[in-house]
């Protein structure tokens, strides 16, 4: 098979290239913790972590061994370091300006079949363009500092595609970052990744923690936690003045289960409860929509 002009060959076209076996692995938490990598897939996602990958110090990025010579995840990288880029003929035709950021960021990217995509990714209908990239997370006391106004906490947060859309919405509102508790769901997660349509690489992301921890370092660092829950007592959002709410304060807001939200230890772990009101027939609203609503009055009220 000749190669794509802009791509690197030879072409890959057997699935149990070691490289991919390798990349394979990936779609278990289990390797994505002890390798500290993860896959990014789609324009969007690559693109993002290929422009990040570029701000990197070029002597600080090692691009590990061939798979053979070397235990791949032996050999430490930067954090947010891409170490692999693989595309189809035809995702590198419907997005060569992402075959050139890679180029600009010191990167070739290899050709592949798409049958050979399909064992690194989970879609049943792969988007013809994957990297390999280091974890991305930062320590607590990195981003839990006295210049941080606004921090968003996942407490139990087990849906991939509501953890993903809330980090999103952090990025867009200005937040200075999310942390997500030991209790949740793995952030590098395809699905997760996916969802946050390369917010990941925008965002400060904090991992494996203990929501206490977090509390407890964010209240010292003098931030107000408010847990989004509707069971009483709980200030109003709309009208938070009422009852002496100030969100116009440095907050770091903590939000959690989708199906049974905040359990009663995890409430007693914030300053105060807040409920955003219902003005029609619904129960509640999906904890994406809940977070999108109070993350972005915090915002609004920050900067006006």
């Amino acid at each position: 098979m000749d190669c794509h002009p802009r791509l690197t060959g030879p072409v890959i076209t057997r699935p149990d290239s070691p490289r991919i076996r390798e990349a394979g692995k990936l779609a278990k938490r289990s390797w994505r913790t002890k390798s500290r990598r993860f896959v990014a897939e789609g324009p969007q996602a690559v693109r993002e972590a290929l422009m990040r990958h570029g701000d990197l110090r070029p002597s600080a990025v090692t691009i590990p061994p061939r798979a053979g010579e070397e235990d791949v995840s032996a050999r430490p990288a930067p954090r947010g370091a891409v170490l692999d880029v693989w595309a189809t003929a035809e995702a590198a035709d419907r997005h060569p300006d992402v075959i050139e950021t890679a180029g600009e960021a010191g990167l070739r990217v290899r050709q592949a079949t798409a049958e050979v995509l399909s064992v690194v990714t989970d879609t049943v209908a792969s988007q013809g363009i994957v990297a390999v990239v280091e974890h991305l997370d930062v320590s607590l006391t990195d981003v839990v500092t006295r210049e941080a106004r606004l921090l968003v906490v996942l407490s139990q947060v087990r849906d991939p595609g509501n953890a993903g859309t809330v980090l999103r919405v952090a990025d867009a509102a200005g937040a200075d970052a999310v942390v997500v508790t030991s209790s949740s769901v793995d952030v590098y997660n395809p699905k997760t990744v996916r969802s946050t349509v390369g917010s990941l690489f925008h965002i400060p992301v904090v991992t494996g923690v203990g929501l206490p921890e977090v509390t407890e370092l964010a209240r010292a660092r003098g931030l107000q936690v408010l847990a989004a829950d509707a069971h009483p007592p709980a200030h109003d959002l709309h009208v938070p003045w009422d009852t002496g709410l100030d969100l116009s304060r440095r907050t770091a807001w903590v939000f959690g289960n989708e199906a049974w939200g905040l359990p009663e230890a995890d409430r007693s772990e914030c300053d105060a409860a807040v409920a955003i009101p219902l003005y029609g027939r619904a129960e509640s609203l999906n904890l994406a929509s809940a977070a999108s609503i109070c993350i972005y009055e915090s915002a609004r009220s920050m900067h006006s």
